[in-house]
């Protein structure tokens, strides 16, 4: 018994106004790193890689996550896919 549940005043976003606006957060926040934990920008970075048709703004963020995130691949591969990718 799952149920959706919004506030009847606020539409839903559809799926790409919700993509839209999470890559918009993740810009903002690589736009001033200063102001934000590691933790924070490393994610947005990971967005912004996933999320962005823009070559030099993949490759930038990419930069950025190899000055920061400092585990070798097959860590960051193993933490983002414990089951080996399988569902």
């Amino acid at each position: 018994m799952t149920h959706v549940l919004s506030h009847p005043l606020i539409a839903a976003p559809t799926t790409g106004d919700w993509m839209h606006e999470r890559l918009t957060e993740a810009r903002g926040v690589l736009a001033d790193t200063m102001q934000h934990p590691e933790s924070l920008v490393i994610l947005a970075a990971r967005v912004v890689v996933g999320q962005t048709g823009d070559a030099g703004e993949c490759a930038d963020a990419n930069n950025l996550l190899r000055l920061l995130d400092r585990r070798p691949l097959h860590v960051i591969a193993a933490a983002a896919f414990p089951k080996g990718g399988v569902a």
